[in-house]
C-alpha cells in the first residue's frame, strides 16, 4: 500500500485548505514532519487514519471534535486521501457530523457525515461506493487491514506505537494471519478435523455391518433348521466357524432334492403321455359321432340348393333386359318432372296476369326495350338522392360553423381572467418550490439519525447478551484450563508409580540407574492416561475457541453500537420519527409544488397559443360560412330539374330502381315459362321411344311381360351369394364324406378309454412335482442366501481391517495438524506457520535493533508453550547481551522499548513486503518517540531509518527533536498563524 496525497479542510487544527503530496519524498525515502509542540503534526495522521477508516488513533468516537475550532460556521470540513493498494487507484474522501447554519428558517443543523470512494480508470475518476458504510465495507476489503492492525503496521501512532512488541500471542496471530493471508491453514485443520471424524465413523460403520450380516446369516440357519444339536458359540470367529458347518448341510439338503426333484419328473412326464393317448382316442370317436351328423344335415339340404341353382339360372337370363327396362323407367321419370315443372311455371304465369295463349317471345321482347328506357331514368334518381345528400350537409355545415363562432367569440371573452388566475399561482408556487433541495437534505440527514438510533435499540441488547456470553465463555475456558492443570498434577504425582511399575530386578533403573530396587512407588489408583490429558486439552481448546469467538462478537458488537451511537447524535426514535415526518411532509409539498409551477407554466403557454390559434380558427371558419351559404342556393337549383324527371319515369312505382326490378323479374318469368314448355315436349318423345323399345325386347324373349323380368332380376351381390352357396354346399358334401370314411378306418376295433383314470393319475404326478420342484427351490435358496451371506461377512471384516488402519493415519496427522497428541509442542498448523514468520521478522528486526541498540539487545523468538490454553509459538523475549538472559519486552524503558518497537515494525514491513502473496507496505509512519533517546542512540536509529532508502518504502517520522530536523532535509513543517489555525508547508 502506498499514499500519495492527502487534502484537508476544516479539520483538527487547520481551518483552510491544506495539502501533503507523499510522491514528492519518493526520491529521499525518509521525511521528517515538524513544528511546534501543539502545531498539528499528528493531525496529518489523524487525516490519513480518518479518511480510511472514520476514526483516528489518538482517541475513538469522536467525530464531532475532528471539526477545525477555527472554522466559521459556514465552512466545510472534509478529507481527501489518494493512495495505491495493489494494481488498483483508488481516492477516499470523507467528512464528520457537524453542526451549521440552516439554510432556512435561521438557527443550526446537523450536517450528516459523508464519504465517497472512486477509482482511477484510465484518466477518468469512477464513483465505487458513494455511502459510508459502503465505503467502509469496500475499503476493509481492499485494504486487508482493520483500523488497529492498521495502526500496528503502518500507522506508528504515539499511543500505538509498540502495540505489536508488547502484544499477547493471541493479538500478535490475528494481526500475522490477515497480513500473510495464512487463514487457509486453518481451514486445511478444520477439514483434516471432518475427515477423521468421517473415517472414525467408517470404522464403526462397517464393524457394524459385519456384525449385522452375521446375525442374519444366523437367523437364516435357524430358519431352515441348518444348525447342530450343540450350543451356539459367542465369540465371532466360533460363530463364523458354526455358519460355515451350516452352509455343508444346506448343500447337502440341495444334492437331496435335485434327485427327488427329477425322479418326479419322470413319474410326471409318463403320466402326461398317457394321458395324451387316451385323450386322443376320445377325440377321434367324438369326431367320427360328428361327422356322421354333419352328412345326415348336408344330405338334407339337397333339395333347397337345387332350388337356388334354378333361381339363379333364371335371374341370369333376365339380365339381358335389364338396360331396356331401366331405360324405360328412366324416360317415364325425367318426363314426370318436366311435366310438373311446365305445370308449376303455368301456375307462376297466370298469378302475374299471363295467359295461356300469350305469345311468350313477343312478351319478352317488349319487356326489353322498356327496361332500356327505365335505366336511363334510374341514374337520374340516382343523382336526385345523392344531391339531397349533399345539400344536407352543407346546410348542416352552415348551422354548426354559425354556432362555433357564436362559441369561440364567448371563449375569447373569458382569455384575460385565466391568465391572470395562472399568473397569480404560478407566484405562489415558485416561491414554495425554492426550498426543495434544503428540506431534502435536511430530511436525508433525519432520516439517518432515524435508522441509526433504531438501530441502537435493536443492537442494545444484542451487544448486552454477546457480553453475557463472552463472561460465560471465559468462564467456561477458566474451568477447561483448570482442569487440565488438575491432570497434570496428578500425572506428575503418579510419575513415580508409573516408574516402579517398569522396574525388573537386575535391570538398571531409568532414574538413578540402580539395579536394585527395594522400594519401589506405590501405583496412583486412579492414573492419568494420555487419552485423559488429550480429552482434556482438547476441550481446553475448543472452550478457549469459544471464547475467543464471543469476544469478537462481542467486539464487533460494541463497535457497531458506539458508531450508531454517533450517527443517532443522541436523538430518540420517537422524537426523530415525528421529525422525519414533518421533513417528508415538507418535501412532499416542496416536490408538489415543483410540479405545479411546471404544469402551470405549461397551462399558461398553452392559454396563450389556444387564443392565438383560435383567432385563427375564427377567420378561417366565418369564410367557410359564407362560401357554404353561396352552395345551398345553387343546390336547391338544379335539384329541381332532377326531381320532375323521376317522376315522370317512376309511373305508380315508389321509385324507378322498384319498376324496373318488376319488369326484370315479369321478363324472367316469362322466359322459364317458355323453357319448360319446351322441356315437357322433348321428354314425351324420348319416353314414347323407350317404352317402344322395352316392349319389342321383351316380346322376343322367353318372359310372358315385364313383371315376369322384374321378378326374375337379382342384383349382382344376391346373386354371388346364391352362387356361393350353392359351391359351398358341394364342397362341404364332399369333405364330410372324405373325414367319415378316415375315422371309420382310424377307430375300427379300438379298445375302450378311461380318460377320467388317466387325469388323477397326472394329477398325482403334477402335485409330486411341484412339491419336488419347491423343495429344491427353497433349498436352494437358503444354501445361496447363505453362502453370499457368508462371503459378504468376510468381506465386511476385511474392510473393517483397512478402514481402521486409514482411520489411525488420518487420525494422528488431524490430531497433529490441531495441536493435539502426539504433537509435543501443542502448536496447531496455521501457528506453527505464522511462527516460522515470526521468527522471520525477528530476524529481520535483530539487524536494525544490533546496531540501534549498539549490540546490547536483540529480539528472540519463543515457541515455548503457553498457558491457559493461549496460541504457542507467537512470544517475543529480549536478550540483554549486558545479563545474557532474556527479558519480558515489558521490562524495557521508554526509548528501549522504542527502538525495539521501531526495529520490529521495520522487520514487520520488510517481511510483508517481500512475501509472494502478502500486503506490499510502501509507506510507514512514525509519530514521535525520538525525545527519548540519547544523542548517540538517536544517530543510529536515524543511520537505520536512511538505510529504507534502498528498499524502495517511504518513511514518515513525526518529531520536534532538533536534531532530526539537521539530518533529514526532506520536511513537512506544520506552522501556526497569528490567528490560531495551522499550515503546512512542504
Amino acid at each position: 500500500m502506498k499514499l500519495h496525497r492527502l487534502d484537508v479542510t476544516g479539520f483538527g487544527p487547520f481551518r483552510e485548505h491544506q495539502s501533503v503530496d507523499f510522491d514528492a519524498f519518493d526520491g529521499d525515502g525518509v521525511f521528517l514532519i515538524s513544528g511546534r509542540t501543539g502545531a498539528g503534526k499528528s493531525s496529518i495522521l489523524d487525516g490519513v487514519s480518518f479518511a480510511l477508516y472514520g476514526t483516528v488513533p489518538r482517541y475513538e468516537g469522536g467525530e464531532r471534535r475532528l471539526r477545525s475550532d477555527h472554522s466559521f460556521l459556514g465552512d466545510p470540513t472534509e478529507v481527501r486521501l489518494e493512495f495505491t493498494a495493489g494494481d488498483r487507484r483508488l481516492r477516499v474522501t470523507r467528512a464528520p457530523e457537524y453542526d451549521r447554519p440552516a439554510k432556512r428558517g435561521g438557527g443550526m443543523t446537523t450536517e450528516p457525515p459523508r464519504a465517497e470512494l472512486e477509482e482511477l480508470v484510465g484518466d477518468v475518476w469512477v464513483g465505487q461506493a458513494a455511502k459510508p458504510r459502503e465505503v467502509g465495507l469496500l475499503l476493509d476489503e481492499i485494504l486487508g487491514l482493520n483500523a488497529q492492525q492498521f495502526q500496528q503496521v503502518i500507522l506508528l501512532a504515539q499511543n500505538r506505537f509498540s502495540r505489536f512488541l508488547l502484544a499477547t500471542a493471541g493479538e500478535r496471530q490475528t494481526l500475522l494471519r490477515t497480513l500473510f493471508g495464512t487463514r487457509r491453514f486453518e481451514s486445511y485443520r478444520d477439514e483434516l478435523e471432518m475427515r477423521r471424524r468421517d473415517a472414525q465413523k467408517a470404522v464403526d460403520t462397517a464393524g457394524e455391518h459385519a456384525r449385522t450380516l452375521l446375525e442374519v446369516a444366523e437367523q437364516l440357519i435357524d430358519q431352515h433348521a441348518l444348525g447342530g444339536d450343540e450350543e451356539r458359540a459367542v465369540d465371532l470367529t466360533g460363530r463364523r466357524a458354526e455358519a460355515s458347518t451350516a452352509l455343508q448341510r444346506a448343500q447337502y439338503r440341495l444334492d437331496t432334492r435335485v434327485h427327488d426333484r427329477a425322479r418326479a419328473q419322470a413319474a410326471l412326464t409318463e403320466s402326461e403321455a398317457a394321458l395324451a393317448e387316451a385323450t386322443a382316442q376320445a377325440e377321434r370317436l367324438a369326431q367320427l359321432a360328428a361327422a356322421r351328423e354333419e352328412l345326415t344335415a348336408r344330405e338334407a339340404e339337397a333339395p333347397r340348393i337345387d332350388e337356388e341353382r334354378a333361381r339363379l339360372a333364371r335371374a341370369r337370363a333376365a339380365e339381358a333386359l335389364r338396360a331396356p327396362v331401366e331405360a324405360a323407367h328412366r324416360t317415364e321419370a325425367e318426363r314426370a318432372d318436366a311435366a310438373k315443372a311446365a305445370d308449376e311455371t303455368g301456375r307462376a304465369w297466370s298469378a302475374a296476369g299471363g295467359r295461356d295463349d300469350d305469345d311468350l317471345a313477343a312478351v319478352i321482347d317488349g319487356l326489353t326495350g322498356d327496361l332500356a328506357l327505365w335505366s336511363a331514368a334510374a341514374s337520374a334518381e340516382t343523382d336526385l338522392h345523392e344531391g339531397e345528400r349533399a345539400l344536407a350537409a352543407v346546410e348542416r355545415a352552415v348551422a354548426d360553423g354559425t354556432a362555433q363562432l357564436a362559441e369561440l367569440d364567448a371563449q375569447q371573452a373569458l382569455v384575460p381572467a385565466e391568465r391572470e388566475r395562472i399568473d397569480s399561482a404560478l407566484v405562489a408556487a415558485r416561491a414554495q418550490a425554492v426550498r426543495r433541495s434544503d428540506l431534502v437534505a435536511e430530511r436525508d440527514a433525519v432520516a439517518d439519525r432515524l435508522a441509526a438510533a433504531r438501530e441502537f435499540a435493536t443492537l442494545s441488547p444484542q451487544a448486552d447478551e454477546a457480553e453475557a456470553a463472552y463472561v460465560r465463555a471465559n468462564a467456561a475456558s477458566a474451568a477447561a484450563t483448570a482442569a487440565v492443570t488438575t491432570l497434570l498434577q496428578r500425572r506428575l504425582a503418579g510419575h513415580a508409580g508409573e516408574l516402579a511399575a517398569g522396574l525388573v530386578d537386575g535391570e538398571p533403573c531409568a532414574v538413578c540407574g540402580s539395579t536394585s530396587h527395594p522400594r519401589p512407588a506405590d501405583a496412583a489408583p486412579d492414573p492419568v492416561t494420555d487419552e485423559d490429558l488429550a480429552a482434556a486439552e482438547a476441550l481446553r481448546d475448543r472452550e478457549a475457541e469459544a471464547e475467543r469467538r464471543a469476544g469478537a462478537v462481542a467486539r464487533e458488537l460494541r463497535d457497531a453500537l458506539a458508531a450508531v451511537a454517533a450517527r443517532a447524535a443522541g436523538g430518540e426514535p420517537g422524537d426523530l420519527a415525528a421529525r422525519l415526518e414533518e421533513a417528508e411532509a415538507e418535501v412532499t409539498a416542496a416536490a408538489a409544488a415543483e410540479r405545479a409551477v411546471v404544469s402551470l407554466e405549461a397551462q399558461r403557454a398553452e392559454l396563450d397559443e389556444l387564443a392565438a390559434l383560435a383567432a385563427k380558427e375564427r377567420e378561417s371558419l366565418a369564410a367557410r360560412v359564407s362560401t357554404d351559404t353561396q352552395r345551398v342556393a345553387a343546390e336547391r337549383a338544379t335539384l329541381a330539374a332532377l326531381r320532375a324527371q323521376v317522376d315522370a319515369a317512376r309511373g305508380d312505382h315508389a321509385s324507378v330502381a322498384d319498376r324496373i326490378a318488376a319488369g326484370r323479374a315479369r321478363r324472367d318469368l316469362a322466359r322459364e315459362r317458355r323453357r319448360t314448355l319446351e322441356e315437357l315436349a322433348e321428354r314425351d318423345r324420348a319416353a314414347a321411344a323407350a317404352a317402344a323399345d322395352r316392349d319389342a325386347r321383351i316380346a322376343a324373349s322367353d318372359f310372358a311381360d315385364l313383371g315376369a323380368v322384374a321378378a326374375a332380376l337379382l342384383d349382382s351381390a344376391e346373386q354371388e351369394a346364391i352362387d356361393e352357396r350353392v359351391v359351398a354346399h358341394g364342397q362341404a358334401l364332399g369333405a364330410v364324406r372324405a373325414r367319415l370314411l378316415e375315422l371309420e378306418l382310424a377307430t375300427l376295433d379300438a379298445p375302450e378309454v378311461d380318460l377320467d383314470a388317466a387325469r388323477a393319475v397326472r394329477e398325482v404326478a403334477a402335485s409330486s412335482h411341484a412339491a419336488a420342484i419347491a423343495a429344491e427351490t427353497d433349498a436352494r435358496a437358503a444354501a445361496d442366501r447363505l453362502r453370499d451371506l457368508l462371503q459378504r461377512v468376510d468381506d465386511a471384516y476385511a474392510a473393517v481391517a483397512a478402514v481402521a488402519d486409514d482411520a489411525a493415519v488420518i487420525t494422528r496427522l488431524a490430531d497433529s495438524v490441531a495441536g493435539r497428541a502426539p504433537n509435543t509442542m501443542k502448536m496447531d498448523l496455521e501457528t506453527f506457520v505464522l511462527a516460522a514468520e515470526l521468527e522471520e521478522i525477528v530476524a529481520a528486526a535483530n539487524l536494525r535493533l544490533t546496531e540501534m541498540s549498539s549490540g546490547r539487545y536483540t529480539l528472540h523468538h519463543s515457541d515455548a508453550k503457553a498457558s491457559h490454553g493461549r496460541a504457542s509459538g507467537l512470544g517475543i523475549d529480549v536478550l540483554d547481551a549486558h545479563t545474557g538472559r532474556l527479558r519480558s519486552p515489558q521490562s524495557l524503558s521508554g526509548g528501549e522499548t522504542f527502538l525495539a518497537s521501531l526495529a520490529l515494525a521495520l522487520g514487520l514491513a520488510e517481511v510483508v513486503t517481500n512475501r509472494a502473496g502478502g500486503l506490499r507496505l510502501d509507506t510507514l509512519f512514525v509519530d514521535e518517540g525520538f525525545g527519548s533517546l540519547d544523542p548517540e542512540t538517536l544517530d543510529l536509529a536515524m543511520r537505520t531509518l536512511d538505510e529504507l532508502r534502498a528498499g524502495g518504502r517511504t518513511v514518515g517520522v513525526i518529531s520536534h527533536v532538533e536534531a532530526m530536523k539537521e539530518q533529514l532535509p526532506a520536511q513537512v513543517v506544520v506552522e501556526t498563524t497569528p490567528d490560531g489555525p495551522s499550515t503546512i508547508r512542504q
